[in-house]
């Protein structure tokens, strides 16, 4: 039996941060497996990364909302015996408006992709992680984690859900070969905005101010990631900010966050 290729599993990795640190790990010789709903943009990124850097870049189209899209991983890793050192659970997306308005369905379906099939992947993969000499988990937040925030109310919940999850697991396996660090980026130059419905001219504009760049943001992440850093906030003023609020009363970036995103 031949050995199992290890690589690094990335969710969302066709584009965006997550195509940014497959960017990164390929750049660092690791092969890949990206995953994300869009098979023609997963060509598109595994023929790039395979073709800059002279690694194996494999993709796999799955749409994350489905429940038994996490077992549907699983079972193309072992039908391809593809062994994973890094996991990153980077994909996610918004939805503006508020909770009363938005269809229930909808809200739910984001929940399962960002915090459902995290955990369920995490799970499923665990056995696998622990066999490694040494092995990574990267879970990715938000800045929004870090407050309340009406009208992307059960994204910044499922947000903080991601922070909690990872600090707590980060814990459990501090023994273990397994090091976990939850990636917390603000702003960033993306489809995100459009995916979640976020028309407002007025909020792009202020999001211009502190957007960073993909690149910039995966460039700071992976080295934070094999350094063993428990919770990565790249760009100043996302550090600043990160830093500062739990000594504000709870009200005042509540109302600051509830002001940037009104609909």
């Amino acid at each position: 039996m031949h050995r199992a290729l290890s690589i690094a599993l990335i969710t969302g990795g066709s584009k965006g941060i997550g195509y940014a640190l497959a960017d990164e790990l390929a750049k660092r010789g690791f092969d890949l497996l990206l995953i994300a709903r869009s098979e023609a943009e997963l060509k598109t990124a595994c023929g790039t990364l395979s073709g800059k850097y002279n690694i194996q870049a494999h993709s796999l189209a799955l749409d994350l909302s489905e429940a038994d899209a996490p077992d549907k991983i699983l079972e193309h890793l072992k039908g391809n015996n593809l062994s994973v050192t890094v996991l990153i659970n980077n994909a996610g997306y918004a939805l503006w408006g508020s909770f009363a308005e938005l269809p229930f369905a909808d809200q739910q379906k984001m929940l399962t992709v960002n915090v459902v099939n995290l955990m369920k992947l995490t799970h499923l993969l665990l056995p696998e992680l622990r066999k490694q000499k040494k092995s990574y988990i990267l879970n990715v937040s938000s800045t929004t984690a870090y407050q309340p925030v009406a009208w992307l109310n059960v994204y910044a919940a499922s947000k903080a859900f991601v922070i909690s999850f990872s600090r707590a697991l980060r814990t459990e396996l501090k023994n273990s070969s397994i090091s976990v660090s939850v990636l917390v980026p603000g702003t960033t130059t993306s489809n995100f905005m459009d995916r979640a419905g976020m028309n407002s001219e007025r909020i792009r504009s202020s999001a211009s101010k502190v957007t960073m760049t993909p690149a910039s943001v995966a460039a700071y992440a992976i080295p934070a990631m094999f350094r063993g850093v428990n919770e990565i906030v790249p760009g100043f003023i996302n550090w600043l900010s990160s830093f500062l609020i739990p000594f504000l009363p709870k009200q005042l970036p509540e109302k600051i966050a509830a002001k940037i995103y009104k609909k």
